[in-house]
Protein backbone atom coordinates (compact mmCIF):
# COMPACT_ATOMS: atom_id res chain seq x y z
CA UNK A 1 0.00 0.00 0.00
CA UNK A 2 1.19 3.42 -1.10
CA UNK A 3 2.28 5.73 2.01
CA UNK A 4 -0.34 8.20 3.14
CA UNK A 5 1.02 12.02 2.28
CA UNK A 6 0.70 15.39 4.00
CA UNK A 7 1.73 18.25 2.35
CA UNK A 8 3.21 21.80 4.00
CA UNK A 9 2.63 24.72 1.40
CA UNK A 10 3.11 28.72 3.25
CA UNK A 11 1.98 31.74 2.51
CA UNK A 12 5.42 32.87 0.97
CA UNK A 13 9.18 31.67 0.98
CA UNK A 14 10.57 31.51 4.40
CA UNK A 15 7.46 30.94 6.28
CA UNK A 16 9.00 28.01 8.03
CA UNK A 17 8.09 25.31 5.81
CA UNK A 18 11.11 23.42 6.07
CA UNK A 19 11.36 23.36 9.70
CA UNK A 20 8.03 22.69 10.23
CA UNK A 21 8.63 19.40 7.75
CA UNK A 22 11.49 18.76 10.08
CA UNK A 23 9.58 18.65 13.41
CA UNK A 24 6.79 16.27 11.46
CA UNK A 25 9.43 13.61 10.20
CA UNK A 26 10.74 13.26 13.77
CA UNK A 27 7.04 13.26 15.52
CA UNK A 28 5.95 10.63 12.92
CA UNK A 29 9.31 8.86 13.72
CA UNK A 30 9.02 9.06 17.45
CA UNK A 31 5.48 7.47 16.42
CA UNK A 32 6.82 4.53 14.76
CA UNK A 33 6.29 5.09 11.60
CA UNK A 34 8.40 5.17 8.48
CA UNK A 35 8.69 8.35 7.65
CA UNK A 36 10.86 10.29 5.07
CA UNK A 37 10.78 13.80 3.80
CA UNK A 38 10.27 15.21 -0.15
CA UNK A 39 10.22 18.47 -2.38
CA UNK A 40 9.82 18.09 -5.85
CA UNK A 41 11.65 21.19 -6.76
CA UNK A 42 13.52 23.15 -4.37
CA UNK A 43 15.59 26.41 -5.23
CA UNK A 44 18.71 26.74 -2.71
CA UNK A 45 22.36 27.82 -2.93
CA UNK A 46 22.07 25.52 0.67
CA UNK A 47 22.89 22.01 -0.91
CA UNK A 48 24.12 18.73 0.71
CA UNK A 49 25.95 15.36 -1.33
CA UNK A 50 23.83 11.78 -0.40
CA UNK A 51 26.05 9.40 -0.41
CA UNK A 52 25.79 8.08 -4.08
CA UNK A 53 27.07 11.75 -4.54
CA UNK A 54 23.99 13.11 -5.49
CA UNK A 55 22.88 16.45 -4.62
CA UNK A 56 20.10 17.71 -2.97
CA UNK A 57 18.86 20.46 -0.86
CA UNK A 58 20.13 20.98 2.66
CA UNK A 59 17.00 21.06 4.24
CA UNK A 60 15.78 17.99 2.68
CA UNK A 61 18.97 16.29 4.42
CA UNK A 62 17.75 18.17 7.50
CA UNK A 63 14.64 16.53 7.61
CA UNK A 64 16.07 12.84 6.70
CA UNK A 65 18.07 13.13 9.62
CA UNK A 66 15.32 14.17 11.88
CA UNK A 67 13.20 10.98 10.30
CA UNK A 68 16.50 8.87 11.14
CA UNK A 69 16.76 8.28 7.49
CA UNK A 70 19.85 8.47 5.08
CA UNK A 71 18.96 11.59 2.64
CA UNK A 72 18.59 10.39 -0.91
CA UNK A 73 17.82 12.54 -4.19
CA UNK A 74 14.53 11.29 -4.77
CA UNK A 75 13.64 13.45 -1.46
CA UNK A 76 14.56 16.48 -3.81
CA UNK A 77 14.55 15.17 -7.45
CA UNK A 78 14.75 19.10 -8.97
CA UNK A 79 17.22 21.51 -7.23
CA UNK A 80 17.73 25.03 -8.90
CA UNK A 81 20.91 26.79 -7.84
CA UNK A 82 20.94 30.38 -8.61
CA UNK A 83 23.89 31.99 -10.64
CA UNK A 84 24.81 35.21 -11.91
CA UNK A 85 23.69 36.38 -15.17
CA UNK A 86 20.28 35.89 -14.17
CA UNK A 87 20.36 32.11 -14.50
CA UNK A 88 20.24 29.12 -12.42
CA UNK A 89 22.26 25.70 -12.85
CA UNK A 90 19.77 22.80 -12.70
CA UNK A 91 20.38 19.95 -11.18
CA UNK A 92 18.08 16.77 -11.92
CA UNK A 93 18.45 13.39 -9.57
CA UNK A 94 21.25 15.26 -7.96
CA UNK A 95 23.72 16.01 -11.31
CA UNK A 96 23.76 18.73 -12.91
CA UNK A 97 21.64 18.84 -16.26
CA UNK A 98 22.20 22.42 -17.57
CA UNK A 99 21.82 25.93 -16.85
CA UNK A 100 19.32 27.58 -18.17
CA UNK A 101 17.31 31.36 -17.62
CA UNK A 102 13.56 31.39 -15.82
CA UNK A 103 11.90 31.11 -19.61
CA UNK A 104 13.59 28.37 -20.49
CA UNK A 105 13.39 26.35 -17.55
CA UNK A 106 9.49 26.71 -17.76
CA UNK A 107 9.21 25.45 -21.11
CA UNK A 108 11.36 22.11 -19.88
CA UNK A 109 8.79 21.48 -16.34
CA UNK A 110 6.53 19.01 -18.28
CA UNK A 111 9.55 16.72 -18.79
CA UNK A 112 10.69 17.19 -15.03
CA UNK A 113 7.20 16.14 -13.61
CA UNK A 114 7.58 12.85 -14.31
CA UNK A 115 11.15 12.42 -13.14
CA UNK A 116 9.39 13.82 -9.86
CA UNK A 117 6.67 11.55 -9.87
CA UNK A 118 8.40 8.71 -10.39
CA UNK A 119 10.53 9.74 -7.14
CA UNK A 120 7.88 10.35 -4.78
CA UNK A 121 6.20 6.91 -6.14
CA UNK A 122 9.71 6.02 -5.02
CA UNK A 123 9.43 6.95 -1.38
CA UNK A 124 5.73 6.21 -1.24
CA UNK A 125 6.71 2.38 -1.98
CA UNK A 126 9.48 2.52 0.67
CA UNK A 127 7.66 4.32 3.83
CA UNK A 128 4.33 4.68 5.62
CA UNK A 129 4.12 8.20 5.91
CA UNK A 130 5.91 10.95 3.15
CA UNK A 131 5.78 14.80 4.08
CA UNK A 132 5.50 16.67 1.48
CA UNK A 133 7.53 20.47 1.06
CA UNK A 134 5.83 22.82 -0.74
CA UNK A 135 8.07 26.02 -2.91
CA UNK A 136 7.19 29.90 -2.30
CA UNK A 137 3.68 30.52 -2.17
CA UNK A 138 0.86 28.17 -3.94
CA UNK A 139 -0.95 31.48 -5.05
CA UNK A 140 1.99 32.83 -7.57
CA UNK A 141 -1.28 32.71 -10.20
CA UNK A 142 1.37 33.53 -13.44
CA UNK A 143 3.20 29.87 -13.13
CA UNK A 144 -0.10 27.63 -11.77
CA UNK A 145 0.18 25.87 -15.35
CA UNK A 146 3.94 25.57 -15.13
CA UNK A 147 4.77 24.75 -11.71
CA UNK A 148 5.72 21.88 -10.57
CA UNK A 149 6.39 22.90 -6.89
CA UNK A 150 3.22 23.40 -5.19
CA UNK A 151 -0.69 22.00 -6.35
CA UNK A 152 0.47 19.86 -8.91
CA UNK A 153 2.51 18.16 -6.59
CA UNK A 154 -0.24 17.71 -3.73
CA UNK A 155 -2.89 16.80 -6.67
CA UNK A 156 -0.23 14.04 -7.56
CA UNK A 157 0.65 12.75 -4.38
CA UNK A 158 -3.30 13.19 -2.72
CA UNK A 159 -1.88 14.80 -0.23
CA UNK A 160 -3.92 16.66 1.98
CA UNK A 161 -2.29 20.34 2.74
CA UNK A 162 -1.45 23.01 5.63
CA UNK A 163 -1.14 26.49 4.41
CA UNK A 164 1.71 27.98 6.77
CA UNK A 165 1.83 31.69 7.83
CA UNK A 166 4.34 33.85 9.67
CA UNK A 167 3.06 36.02 11.81
CA UNK A 168 6.18 37.41 12.93
CA UNK A 169 6.22 39.90 9.56
CA UNK A 170 2.64 40.77 10.34
CA UNK A 171 -0.07 40.68 7.93
CA UNK A 172 -0.80 36.80 8.44
CA UNK A 173 -4.75 36.78 7.93
CA UNK A 174 -4.79 38.50 5.33
CA UNK A 175 -1.82 36.67 3.83
CA UNK A 176 -3.82 33.04 4.28
CA UNK A 177 -7.15 35.00 3.39
CA UNK A 178 -5.32 36.20 0.32
CA UNK A 179 -3.71 32.79 -0.56
CA UNK A 180 -7.33 30.94 -0.30
CA UNK A 181 -8.93 33.45 -2.67
CA UNK A 182 -6.00 32.96 -5.24
CA UNK A 183 -6.10 29.47 -5.95
CA UNK A 184 -9.00 27.55 -7.53
CA UNK A 185 -11.89 25.86 -5.87
CA UNK A 186 -10.46 22.36 -6.18
CA UNK A 187 -6.93 23.81 -4.47
CA UNK A 188 -9.06 25.20 -1.49
CA UNK A 189 -10.35 22.28 -1.27
CA UNK A 190 -7.27 20.93 -1.21
CA UNK A 191 -6.18 22.91 2.14
CA UNK A 192 -7.14 21.10 5.37
CA UNK A 193 -6.25 23.78 7.82
CA UNK A 194 -3.40 26.64 8.69
CA UNK A 195 -0.50 26.69 11.31
CA UNK A 196 0.62 30.03 12.50
CA UNK A 197 3.95 30.30 13.14
CA UNK A 198 6.76 32.40 14.83
CA UNK A 199 4.13 33.84 16.79
CA UNK A 200 5.56 35.75 19.89
CA UNK A 201 3.58 37.39 22.88
CA UNK A 202 0.16 36.05 24.72
CA UNK A 203 -1.43 33.61 22.73
CA UNK A 204 -5.06 35.16 24.20
CA UNK A 205 -4.64 38.06 22.72
CA UNK A 206 -3.99 36.26 19.11
CA UNK A 207 -7.51 34.21 19.89
CA UNK A 208 -10.42 36.79 18.41
CA UNK A 209 -8.50 37.02 15.57
CA UNK A 210 -8.42 32.89 14.78
CA UNK A 211 -12.21 32.44 15.46
CA UNK A 212 -12.32 35.56 12.56
CA UNK A 213 -10.32 33.24 10.37
CA UNK A 214 -11.53 29.79 10.98
CA UNK A 215 -15.10 31.45 10.57
CA UNK A 216 -14.13 33.55 7.56
CA UNK A 217 -12.85 30.02 5.85
CA UNK A 218 -14.47 27.51 7.13
CA UNK A 219 -10.93 26.04 7.95
CA UNK A 220 -9.45 25.09 11.43
CA UNK A 221 -6.31 26.62 12.75
CA UNK A 222 -4.05 23.39 13.79
CA UNK A 223 -1.80 24.99 16.28
CA UNK A 224 0.20 28.29 16.79
CA UNK A 225 4.03 27.52 17.04
CA UNK A 226 6.37 29.80 18.99
CA UNK A 227 9.33 32.02 17.92
CA UNK A 228 12.70 30.21 19.23
CA UNK A 229 16.29 30.24 18.53
CA UNK A 230 17.61 27.74 20.57
CA UNK A 231 17.21 24.80 17.78
CA UNK A 232 19.88 25.11 15.28
CA UNK A 233 18.10 23.66 12.02
CA UNK A 234 19.85 24.67 8.78
CA UNK A 235 17.91 27.21 6.52
CA UNK A 236 16.77 26.68 2.83
CA UNK A 237 17.78 30.14 1.90
CA UNK A 238 19.59 33.63 2.66
CA UNK A 239 16.42 35.58 3.89
CA UNK A 240 17.44 33.23 7.39
CA UNK A 241 20.71 35.77 7.36
CA UNK A 242 18.79 38.88 6.83
CA UNK A 243 16.67 37.83 9.78
CA UNK A 244 19.17 36.17 12.16
CA UNK A 245 20.72 38.41 15.24
CA UNK A 246 23.93 38.30 16.15
CA UNK A 247 24.63 37.40 20.19
CA UNK A 248 27.63 39.58 21.41
CA UNK A 249 28.75 38.52 25.03
CA UNK A 250 32.17 38.83 26.89
CA UNK A 251 34.76 36.20 25.76
CA UNK A 252 33.09 35.15 22.57
CA UNK A 253 35.48 35.78 19.53
CA UNK A 254 34.37 37.95 16.85
CA UNK A 255 33.59 36.04 13.67
CA UNK A 256 33.44 38.46 10.72
CA UNK A 257 31.64 35.70 7.53
CA UNK A 258 31.62 37.79 4.27
CA UNK A 259 28.11 37.82 2.92
CA UNK A 260 28.68 37.11 -0.72
CA UNK A 261 25.79 37.67 -2.81
CA UNK A 262 25.90 34.03 -4.04
CA UNK A 263 26.76 32.96 -0.45
CA UNK A 264 26.09 28.86 0.02
CA UNK A 265 26.26 26.13 2.41
CA UNK A 266 26.46 28.90 5.22
CA UNK A 267 25.11 25.97 8.01
CA UNK A 268 29.15 25.42 7.36
CA UNK A 269 29.45 27.94 10.54
CA UNK A 270 26.35 27.17 12.65
CA UNK A 271 28.91 25.01 15.04
CA UNK A 272 30.88 27.92 15.70
CA UNK A 273 28.06 29.74 17.51
CA UNK A 274 27.63 27.12 19.82
CA UNK A 275 31.16 27.16 20.95
CA UNK A 276 30.97 30.85 22.08
CA UNK A 277 31.61 32.61 18.76
CA UNK A 278 29.74 36.01 17.74
CA UNK A 279 29.07 35.07 14.09
CA UNK A 280 28.52 38.75 12.12
CA UNK A 281 27.69 38.16 8.19
CA UNK A 282 29.12 41.09 6.83
CA UNK A 283 28.64 43.12 3.31
CA UNK A 284 30.91 46.26 3.29
CA UNK A 285 34.27 47.60 4.48
CA UNK A 286 32.51 49.84 7.18
CA UNK A 287 30.90 46.56 8.99
CA UNK A 288 34.36 44.62 9.11
CA UNK A 289 35.92 46.54 11.89
CA UNK A 290 38.81 44.47 13.73
CA UNK A 291 37.38 40.68 13.80
CA UNK A 292 39.45 37.68 15.73
CA UNK A 293 39.00 35.71 12.59
CA UNK A 294 37.55 36.34 8.79
CA UNK A 295 35.50 33.21 6.48
CA UNK A 296 34.90 33.69 3.12
CA UNK A 297 32.35 31.00 2.41
CA UNK A 298 30.97 28.95 -0.05
CA UNK A 299 29.35 30.65 -2.93
CA UNK A 300 27.28 29.33 -6.53
CA UNK A 301 29.19 32.17 -8.53
CA UNK A 302 32.94 32.83 -7.66
CA UNK A 303 34.06 34.93 -9.76
CA UNK A 304 31.09 37.61 -10.36
CA UNK A 305 31.39 37.44 -6.33
CA UNK A 306 35.42 38.05 -6.06
CA UNK A 307 34.37 41.32 -8.65
CA UNK A 308 32.00 41.95 -6.02
CA UNK A 309 34.63 42.06 -3.16
CA UNK A 310 37.01 43.91 -4.76
CA UNK A 311 34.41 46.78 -6.48
CA UNK A 312 33.37 47.15 -2.50
CA UNK A 313 36.44 47.58 -1.41
CA UNK A 314 36.41 44.27 1.12
CA UNK A 315 39.02 42.55 -1.18
CA UNK A 316 41.58 45.49 0.25
CA UNK A 317 40.23 45.43 3.38
CA UNK A 318 40.13 41.52 3.66
CA UNK A 319 43.91 41.20 2.87
CA UNK A 320 45.04 44.04 4.41
CA UNK A 321 43.79 42.44 8.00
CA UNK A 322 45.32 39.24 7.10
CA UNK A 323 49.00 41.18 6.51
CA UNK A 324 48.22 42.71 9.89
CA UNK A 325 47.62 39.21 11.52
CA UNK A 326 43.85 38.02 11.53
CA UNK A 327 43.34 34.48 10.61
CA UNK A 328 41.37 34.09 6.77
CA UNK A 329 39.74 31.04 6.42
CA UNK A 330 38.26 30.46 2.82
CA UNK A 331 35.68 27.12 2.25
CA UNK A 332 34.78 26.20 -1.40
CA UNK A 333 34.94 29.38 -3.21
CA UNK A 334 36.38 31.02 -0.54
CA UNK A 335 39.25 28.49 -0.80
CA UNK A 336 39.24 29.46 -4.45
CA UNK A 337 39.13 33.44 -3.74
CA UNK A 338 42.28 33.23 -1.38
CA UNK A 339 44.43 32.29 -4.16
CA UNK A 340 46.56 34.05 -6.88
CA UNK A 341 43.85 33.44 -9.92
CA UNK A 342 40.82 31.62 -10.96
CA UNK A 343 40.92 30.75 -15.20
CA UNK A 344 37.49 29.20 -16.60
CA UNK A 345 39.04 28.78 -19.96
CA UNK A 346 35.68 27.55 -21.15
CA UNK A 347 33.69 30.17 -19.83
CA UNK A 348 32.09 27.16 -17.29
CA UNK A 349 30.93 29.82 -14.67
CA UNK A 350 31.50 33.63 -15.68
CA UNK A 351 32.33 35.01 -19.05
CA UNK A 352 35.25 36.21 -17.88
CA UNK A 353 38.10 33.98 -18.80
CA UNK A 354 40.27 34.24 -15.69
CA UNK A 355 40.72 36.89 -12.88
CA UNK A 356 42.97 38.05 -10.27
CA UNK A 357 42.27 36.27 -6.50
CA UNK A 358 43.15 37.65 -3.06
CA UNK A 359 46.36 36.69 -3.57
CA UNK A 360 46.73 34.98 0.30
CA UNK A 361 47.53 31.48 -0.89
CA UNK A 362 49.79 30.49 -3.69
CA UNK A 363 47.05 28.78 -5.34
CA UNK A 364 45.72 28.55 -8.72
CA UNK A 365 42.30 27.85 -9.61
CA UNK A 366 41.12 26.18 -13.27
CA UNK A 367 37.47 25.57 -13.63
CA UNK A 368 35.82 23.09 -15.99
CA UNK A 369 32.69 21.06 -16.61
CA UNK A 370 32.99 18.20 -14.59
CA UNK A 371 31.40 19.21 -10.67
CA UNK A 372 32.77 16.86 -7.40
CA UNK A 373 29.84 16.01 -5.09
CA UNK A 374 31.07 13.49 -2.23
CA UNK A 375 31.10 12.37 0.79
CA UNK A 376 34.46 12.47 2.21
CA UNK A 377 36.31 11.18 4.98
CA UNK A 378 40.14 12.67 5.91
CA UNK A 379 42.47 13.33 8.41
CA UNK A 380 44.38 16.40 9.05
CA UNK A 381 48.35 16.17 7.90
CA UNK A 382 49.10 20.01 8.31
CA UNK A 383 50.75 21.17 11.24
CA UNK A 384 50.93 24.97 11.41
CA UNK A 385 49.62 27.94 13.49
CA UNK A 386 46.17 26.94 13.86
CA UNK A 387 45.99 23.40 13.01
CA UNK A 388 49.33 22.77 15.15
CA UNK A 389 48.70 19.42 17.30
CA UNK A 390 45.64 18.24 15.06
CA UNK A 391 47.89 16.06 13.02
CA UNK A 392 46.39 13.01 12.10
CA UNK A 393 42.91 14.06 13.36
CA UNK A 394 39.91 12.66 10.77
CA UNK A 395 36.97 14.75 9.83
CA UNK A 396 33.89 13.93 7.69
CA UNK A 397 32.22 16.37 5.30
CA UNK A 398 31.25 16.83 1.83
CA UNK A 399 32.83 18.40 -1.51
CA UNK A 400 30.65 20.18 -3.85
CA UNK A 401 32.63 22.26 -6.51
CA UNK A 402 33.09 23.23 -9.78
CA UNK A 403 36.91 22.89 -11.07
CA UNK A 404 40.72 22.08 -9.34
CA UNK A 405 42.94 24.56 -6.98
CA UNK A 406 47.10 23.61 -7.69
CA UNK A 407 48.33 24.67 -4.98
CA UNK A 408 52.32 26.00 -5.80
CA UNK A 409 54.53 26.21 -2.43
CA UNK A 410 51.18 25.90 0.21
CA UNK A 411 51.22 23.25 2.44
CA UNK A 412 47.73 20.41 1.99
CA UNK A 413 45.73 20.70 5.02
CA UNK A 414 43.97 16.69 4.92
CA UNK A 415 44.63 13.78 3.04
CA UNK A 416 41.42 12.37 1.99
CA UNK A 417 41.63 8.50 2.70
CA UNK A 418 37.53 7.06 2.02
CA UNK A 419 34.53 8.55 0.08
CA UNK A 420 31.53 6.32 -0.46
CA UNK A 421 32.73 4.36 -3.18
CA UNK A 422 36.09 3.38 -1.00
CA UNK A 423 39.04 4.04 -0.27
CA UNK A 424 40.70 7.33 -1.74
CA UNK A 425 44.18 8.76 -1.63
CA UNK A 426 44.41 12.43 -2.34
CA UNK A 427 45.04 16.19 -0.50
CA UNK A 428 42.92 18.92 -0.11
CA UNK A 429 42.97 22.07 1.25
CA UNK A 430 46.07 24.59 1.67
CA UNK A 431 47.32 26.99 4.47
CA UNK A 432 49.85 29.68 4.89
CA UNK A 433 53.25 28.77 6.21
CA UNK A 434 52.43 30.84 9.59
CA UNK A 435 49.23 28.86 9.64
CA UNK A 436 46.88 31.76 9.94
CA UNK A 437 44.94 31.71 6.46
CA UNK A 438 44.04 28.57 5.16
CA UNK A 439 41.43 26.99 2.54
CA UNK A 440 39.63 23.95 1.80
CA UNK A 441 36.90 22.56 -0.01
CA UNK A 442 35.17 20.74 2.86
CA UNK A 443 31.75 21.43 3.68
CA UNK A 444 30.52 20.81 7.09
CA UNK A 445 34.44 20.97 8.74
CA UNK A 446 33.28 22.80 11.73
CA UNK A 447 30.03 20.19 12.17
CA UNK A 448 33.46 17.95 13.69
CA UNK A 449 33.54 18.78 17.22
CA UNK A 450 36.99 18.04 17.93
CA UNK A 451 38.77 19.52 15.18
CA UNK A 452 36.48 22.89 15.78
CA UNK A 453 37.45 22.65 19.43
CA UNK A 454 40.85 22.92 19.18
CA UNK A 455 41.10 24.96 15.80
CA UNK A 456 38.98 27.63 18.60
CA UNK A 457 41.52 26.92 21.60
CA UNK A 458 44.52 27.67 19.21
CA UNK A 459 42.12 30.88 18.26
CA UNK A 460 41.76 31.99 21.50
CA UNK A 461 45.15 31.71 22.69
CA UNK A 462 46.14 34.05 19.69
CA UNK A 463 44.13 36.47 19.99
CA UNK A 464 45.01 36.57 23.97
CA UNK A 465 40.86 35.35 24.30
CA UNK A 466 39.82 33.33 27.71
CA UNK A 467 39.38 29.54 27.02
CA UNK A 468 36.27 27.57 27.06
CA UNK A 469 35.30 23.72 27.54
CA UNK A 470 33.93 22.32 24.60
CA UNK A 471 30.33 22.09 23.91
CA UNK A 472 28.88 18.98 23.03
CA UNK A 473 25.86 19.23 20.43
CA UNK A 474 23.77 16.60 19.73
CA UNK A 475 21.76 17.03 16.16
CA UNK A 476 19.52 13.98 17.50
CA UNK A 477 18.32 15.95 20.87
CA UNK A 478 18.40 18.98 18.84
CA UNK A 479 15.18 17.20 16.41
CA UNK A 480 13.54 15.53 19.46
CA UNK A 481 13.49 19.19 20.97
CA UNK A 482 11.84 20.98 18.06
CA UNK A 483 9.57 17.50 17.74
CA UNK A 484 8.55 18.51 21.52
CA UNK A 485 7.92 22.34 20.62
CA UNK A 486 5.63 21.04 17.29
CA UNK A 487 4.01 18.16 19.39
CA UNK A 488 2.80 21.24 22.61
CA UNK A 489 2.00 23.41 19.96
CA UNK A 490 -0.38 21.51 17.10
CA UNK A 491 -3.40 19.81 17.29
CA UNK A 492 -1.33 16.61 16.12
CA UNK A 493 -4.64 14.34 17.02
CA UNK A 494 -6.09 16.78 14.00
CA UNK A 495 -2.97 16.19 11.50
CA UNK A 496 -3.12 12.23 12.59
CA UNK A 497 -6.92 12.15 11.21
CA UNK A 498 -6.12 14.81 7.93
CA UNK A 499 -2.99 12.76 7.05
CA UNK A 500 -5.05 9.16 7.03
CA UNK A 501 -8.09 10.39 6.04
CA UNK A 502 -10.34 8.77 9.05
CA UNK A 503 -10.43 9.18 12.47
CA UNK A 504 -7.13 7.78 13.44
CA UNK A 505 -6.18 5.99 16.91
Amino acid sequence: MPAKTLMIQGTASSVGKSVIVAGLCRIFQQDGFRVAPFKAQNMALNSFVTKEGGEIGRAQAVQAEAAGIEPSVHMNPVLLKPEAEASSQVIVLGKVAKNMEASQYYEHTPYLLKIIEDSLNKLRSTYDIVVIEGAGSPAEVNLREKEIANMRVAKMANAPVLLVGDIDKGGVFASLVGTLELLTKQERDIIKGFIINKFRGDLKLLKPGLDILEKHTGKPVLGVIPYFRDISIAQEDSVYLEERQTNLTNGNIDVAIIRLPHISNYDDFDPLEEQYCAIRYVTNVSELGSPDLIILPGTKSTIADLIYLQQRGLAQAITNQAKSGTPVIGICGGYQMLGVSINDPDKVESKQSSIGGLGLLDNTTIFSSKKTTTQIKARVIANEGLLKGMKNMEVTGYEIHMGQTISQNCSAIFQVLETPQGKADYFDGAVSSDGLIFGTYIHGLFHNTDFTHHFLSKLRQLRGLPTTSAISTSKQKMYDKLAEIIRQNLDMSQIYNITFGRNYG
